[in-house]
């Protein structure tokens, strides 16, 4: 393999702004900052805006097009039934 090629493959810290869950995985992902650990180790910090902690989707708060007044069962009915023309 060739050196200087390949990007940093380091362990970096995500964290969640909006509620500030925070893991660790490795990436390439260029950071700026660094934060300190409570095990002492000092990573790398990218800033995410959402994660599967407070995404809607992952934490069930999301809400379904069904449940919104029945457009879909609505649509369903009007258009359900139309035939296909070729």
């Amino acid at each position: 393999m060739k050196k200087g090629i390949h990007p940093n493959y380091r362990e970096i810290c995500f964290v969640d702004l909006s509620n500030g869950f925070k893991f660790v995985t490795r990436s390439c992902a260029n950071t700026k900052e660094m934060i300190t650990m409570e095990d002492g180790r000092e990573l790398p910090l990218f800033k995410l805006d959402t994660s599967s902690e407070s995404h809607p989707f992952y934490t069930g708060t999301q809400k379904s097009v069904d449940n919104l007044g029945g457009r879909v069962e609505r649509f369903r009915n009007r258009f359900g039934k139309t035939p296909i023309k070729s």
